[in-house]
């Protein structure tokens, strides 16, 4: 008779991919190892091999989580207007930034059927973005609207690059600041 799933298993499962998203991005995909990973969550290899069949599994699990839950913050988002999203895409990235630096640095190490629902995701993401931007700065071009709504994401997607917690502004306070600096450049634009 096979044996059934564990109660804490999608726990196990979470605390998995997030042991192993700190490993990877802070030695980076290509160089870490499935041993390292294990090492790096308290558990024996075998038990993520349990749960994932390879490296590339695990890495496009992380990804996956991590994009689809930004989705959802963001759909949820999106009645509140560009500072809205703003500030909930921050709020999203709190805890987040080696899962956001895997999607900087590692999606594209997958296989182009692991990659093409990541992309999915990534150009929802956008989409949405795109769509607040329209909202709050009616008639651009569609090729300024793109670059502006690229701006945005720039503003965003390098925040776990500088920032410290407890130096200098809080995620809240810079969210604040982002979302008037937006605001007041797309007046200009």
């Amino acid at each position: 008779m096979p044996r059934g799933i564990a109660r804490d298993h999608d726990e196990k499962r979470g605390l998995i991919r997030k042991g192993a998203a700190a490993y990877f991005a802070r030695h980076g995909y290509d160089r870490a190892s499935m041993t390292g990973a294990a090492r790096e969550c308290g558990v024996s290899k075998a038990l993520i091999y349990h749960y994932y069949d390879s490296k590339e599994a695990l890495l496009f699990d992380i990804l996956d989580t991590h994009l689809s839950d930004l989705v959802a913050v963001v759909e949820d988002a999106t009645g509140e207007g560009l500072p809205g999203l703003i500030r909930a895409v921050l709020a999203a990235y709190e805890d987040a930034d080696a899962e956001h630096k895997l999607q900087l640095d590692a999606l594209g190490t997958l296989p182009p059927e692991m990659q093409a629902p990541l992309i999915a995701h990534q150009r929802r993401l956008v989409a949405i973005m795109s769509d607040a931007v329209a909202a709050t700065r009616p008639g651009l071009d569609p090729d300024r609207l793109r670059a502006v709504t690229m701006t945005v994401f720039g503003i965003l997607n390098w925040f776990y690059m500088w920032h410290r917690p407890g130096r200098g502004l809080s995620r809240a306070e810079y969210a604040a600041l982002a979302a008037d600096f937006v605001g007041a450049g797309l007046k200009g634009v």
